[in-house]
């Protein structure tokens, strides 16, 4: 047995630091084989679903797609020179150095789910830029379950080489409202020299799904990695943390979340920066929003040496009485001369913004849905213009007069 597998096999019982523990006997690994079909052929998934979370399986104005439904990758190609597009698994038989990747920078015995993936390993996509390549349109991966009950585990590895530009679409998403499952996904991205990685992960899960992600990022010199986590649909638990390592001289990550909480819903979501480098640069940036559920938002800034400077910030508001919001902002200065810092607010629409908005015309319900509407617009480079829609959605949801 690999020392990977011995390292899984320990942590099969360890359970995460934060949020929901999940008894993952209750989910089964067995599911329907698909086959691998062109884009235009293919019809085992709801494409509405599909485009709500960012996925067009016309494929039009997409530097490559991957599909996995299940346990199966259904569609994998790239469609521009110098971008890769394929399963993790193919990719690891045909590189037999990306062995020295997988596992690297997020640990295999962090707990039971990261065993779950290494231990129930279904596939995954790897997607990497090759030196110099910058990709004309997004590359889009969808990450589908379909069957009842299925345990979903997927490790994904994004390499974007030196000097190149990455841009991805991840989107997730049921085959209908009312599915139950389990999804646990591993990603570990790597970042060379003067490369950029612009990722896009819009969440369209069900009522009755847990989400376990588990993610980290290498950044090298002059690297930059920009992340949009958009989750605006029910969710019966989520737990996402992803960690980024800055460990190039003017590395540059920025994390922004949009999180929208609607009754039973529970999401525990944060990013972790550690500054090791010289000149490197983070910000960190949380809008949160409930008519019911629960939302923890977390945040932690590490500053290993002179001359980082970093910024964590987090909004919410509590649109409904029963609905709540923690907001954990954490700052770690090793050295002096770090530089970094944090806000957080939470609290509920002011009357008085709605009535000025009301003194020029809009109706109580326009007023809101307006303030709204500006809290949850983040400037998110490369945002997928279907997300406008998804935001529309969360503030029609959000427009009963609830204050």
């Amino acid at each position: 047995m690999s020392e990977v597998r011995e390292k899984a096999e320990a942590a099969k019982q360890k359970t995460a630091k934060y949020g929901p523990d999940i008894n993952l006997e209750k989910y089964t690994l067995e599911a329907p084989e698909y086959e691998e079909k062109e884009l235009g052929d293919i019809d085992v998934v709801d494409r509405e679903r599909l485009l709500s979370a960012g996925i067009d399986v016309t494929g039009a104005e997409r530097s490559g797609s991957f599909i996995q439904v299940d346990r199966s990758v259904i569609h994998a190609a790239p469609t521009q020179e110098g971008i890769e597009v394929t399963s993790t698994r193919k990719a690891l038989e045909t590189y037999p150095w990306l062995s020295e990747y997988i596992w690297n920078v997020v640990p295999v015995d962090t707990d039971k789910y990261t065993a779950s993936a290494e231990i129930n390993f279904q596939n995954g996509y790897f997607v990497r830029s090759l030196p110099g390549t910058k990709t004309v349109f997004p590359v889009q991966a969808c990450l589908y379950l379909k069957a009842g009950d299925i345990n979903q585990n997927v490790h994904n590895i994004i390499i974007a080489e030196e000097g190149s530009e990455l841009h991805i679409i991840t989107g997730c998403a049921t085959d209908s409202p009312e599915a139950r499952g389990l999804h646990i996904g591993i990603s570990e991205f790597y970042i060379k020299k003067n490369a950029k990685i612009t990722f896009s992960m819009i969440h369209n899960w069900a009522e009755n799904v847990a989400v376990r992600p588990r993610s980290a990022i290498r950044i090298e010199e002059g690297g930059v990695f920009l992340n949009n986590y958009i989750c605006l649909n029910p969710v019966e638990s989520l737990q996402l943390y992803p960690s980024a390592y800055l460990v190039g001289e003017g590395a540059t990550a920025r994390f922004n979340s949009i999180l929208f909480a609607q009754p039973g819903s529970f999401m525990d979501v944060g990013s972790r920066a550690v500054l090791s480098a010289t000149e490197t640069r983070c910000e960190i940036v949380a809008r949160a929003l409930t008519t019911g559920g629960k939302i923890v938002s977390r945040g932690l800034l590490v500053g290993e040496v002179e001359g980082v400077k970093a910024h964590l910030e987090c909004r919410g508001i509590i649109l409904a009485g029963d609905g709540e919001i923690q907001a954990i902002p954490e700052l770690d200065g090793k050295v002096a001369g770090v530089d970094m810092s944090h806000e957080a607010a939470v609290g509920k629409i002011a009357r008085e913004e709605v009535e000025y908005l009301m003194a020029r015309g809009l109706s109580e319900d326009e007023a809101v849905a307006t303030i709204v509407r500006g809290f949850l617009h983040v400037d998110i480079e490369g945002l997928p213009a279907i997300l406008k829609d998804q935001i529309d959605l969360a503030v029609e949801l959000s427009e009963q007069p609830l204050l």
